[in-house]
């Protein structure tokens, strides 16, 4: 059966993509020079557009959890110069795709400042205005994440969602940790720190802008792009605002406009059978509505609801004003787990599976940050047959409940408190600060924490406890292995962040073996004066 992203691309000749990899291969693992590797490529495949290698890492490499260590676009781009045309295509202005590349532009012009600035001693108030503009950056992934990822998912082309999502929250983490150790003056930590965002934002909008972006023009047409635009509103952009006019606005019916979920909610019940106007009463469990009152009901909870189906596809979200992450109407039918960064998959995992199976009923989690106090509660929705239909999210800024004291039995219009909820809004996390990035956290802490100093590998070891207990090995493991010289790469951070003893020896080449061997000798070198272990400093997702 034809990949479904292949069938929504032009036609490809499949000899064609397996001669590419087969030169990328034997190029990237060193058995042929660049100048050999780009002699074959021009006399045995030529000219290329970019969704052909997208179509190979999507359909050609297998998938595994650890492919964003893997995934290194530079070696591959230097064999694929002037093969490959990836300029950028001439757009509408309000088009989405234009608005990513405006981003990077004026990102680019920030990160110039930023090399510019980091050459001299630190004088706050001029880092302070260069982060209040970087700080607008992660909408630029949020929008990524919500919006293009789910319709290119539609496409069957996921590796957006598996790999790239990684490498949004590495850039995004950066920009908060430095504005964080800027506020604390940190200046010697905030300094090195920039190097890290330099490397980082560069590489992923390269990226972007050699596969993501080229690629998606093929995959996605342009009713998909208009649709897109209104979500793009509601996230929002950084830098910069979008004036966009809905085409089908001027021209819908006036007892239409702003029907929304409730047409929905009638077409799906004329379906099986029920017909229903927008206007009719519907026998709900404990009385008679009409779609327009639920419409509206839902529109005015105090608190947000998604609703994901037995078969983990979202299906609904409540669209309140006061919704507390960005969603949009692309997220409708993705599949749960494609909702969520990679980093945190195994705890969505896990709470789906044990309301599924019935060892529990719900999940409770909770984040309190000073200024702010968000509630999300995850239950387990059964028929009457006890047959599991799926699983109900509950999330509300309780900030100004907790702040409420003594009884409160007199009629007020207290409107001044508002000030506290927009305070708390002000101060409120993104959506991956929620349940599994406080659950990961408690669990590492209390696992680094109390680690007793290592003193013996295994399979198992983690290659992160290891460097926080021992940081020096960084730079002596390449006298085991020069391959370990990568650990000082920007992928390091993600491969430290992954690694055990097991994957470090299957990935270097180095027998497992050999190297618990070697690498004993180098903590006993370090171990004759006991080394406390360094204690686990969160940072946030």
């Amino acid at each position: 059966m034809e990949h479904k992203m292949k069938a929504n691309l032009p036609k490809i000749e499949q000899e064609k993509l397996d001669k590419i990899l087969e030169i990328e291969e034997l190029y990237e693992t060193g058995k042929i020079t660049l100048e050999e590797a780009r002699k074959t490529f021009g006399e045995q495949v030529g000219k290329i557009k970019p969704f052909h290698i997208a179509l190979i890492e999507q359909t050609m490499v297998e998938e595994d959890d650890h492919e964003c260590i893997r995934v290194n676009m530079t070696k591959t781009l230097e064999l694929l110069d002037g093969f490959m045309d990836y300029s950028r295509p001439e757009l509408p202005d309000d088009h989405p795709i234009a608005q990513y590349y405006r981003e990077n532009d004026e990102m680019r012009k920030l990160l110039l400042a930023v090399e510019d600035l980091v050459q001299y001693p630190v004088i706050k108030n001029q880092w302070l205005e260069i982060y209040e503009k970087l700080n607008q950056y992660p909408l630029h992934f949020k929008r990524k994440q919500n919006q293009l990822y789910p319709v290119l998912e539609q496409k069957g082309f996921t590796r957006p969602t598996t790999v790239m999502w990684t490498f949004d929250d590495f850039v995004r983490d950066i920009i908060r940790e430095s504005a964080t150790l800027l506020a604390e003056d940190k200046e010697e930590a905030f300094v090195a720190k920039q190097q890290e965002l330099l490397e980082y934002a560069r590489d992923l909008m390269h990226k972007e802008e050699v596969i993501l972006y080229p690629t998606s023009m093929v995959l996605i047409n342009d009713a998909e792009f208009e649709e897109m635009k209104e979500g793009d509103q509601e996230i929002g952009f950084a830098f910069f605002t979008v004036e966009h006019t809905p085409k089908a606005a001027a021209a819908a019916p006036k007892d239409t406009v702003g029907a929304g979920f409730a047409q929905d909610l009638q077409a799906l019940l004329a379906k099986y059978g029920y017909g229903a106007a927008p206007q009719d009463k519907l026998d709900v469990t404990t009385g008679k509505l009409s779609l327009e009152q639920i419409n509206l009901i839902y529109k005015h909870l105090p608190f947000d609801i998604s609703f994901v189906d037995e078969n983990e596809l979202v299906c609904f979200y409540s669209d309140t004003e006061h919704r507390i992450f960005p969603r949009s109407k692309n997220v409708i039918g993705r599949e749960v787990m494609n909702c969520h960064p990679k980093k945190s998959a195994h705890i969505v995992r896990e709470v789906i599976d044990k309301l599924k199976s019935g060892e529990q009923e719900k999940a409770e989690f909770w984040i309190n940050k000073p200024g702010v106090f968000l509630y999300i509660v995850y239950v387990a929705v059964r028929d009457e047959q006890g047959r599991f239909r799926g699983v109900l999210e509950i999330m509300q800024d309780c900030t100004h409940i907790r702040e409420l004291e003594g009884s409160q039995t007199l009629l007020t219009w207290a409107n001044e408190g508002n000030a506290a909820t927009d305070k708390a809004a002000q101060a409120a996390p993104t959506e991956e600060e929620t349940v599994s990035t406080e659950t990961e956290t408690a669990a590492d802490t209390d696992s680094e924490d109390s680690a007793e100093p290592i003193t013996t590998i295994t399979p198992d070891t983690k290659l992160k406890t290891l460097l926080k207990q021992y940081p020096f090995l960084k730079k002596r493991l390449p006298e085991i292995a020069s391959a370990f010289r990568m650990l000082q790469s920007p992928l390091g951070k993600l491969i430290v962040s992954r690694a055990d003893v097991k994957m470090m020896s299957e990935k270097s080449g180095v027998p497992l073996e050999r190297l618990i061997e070697a690498s004993l000798p180098l903590l006993k070198t370090k171990c004759k004066r006991k080394v406390k272990p360094q204690p686990f400093i969160r940072t946030t997702a």
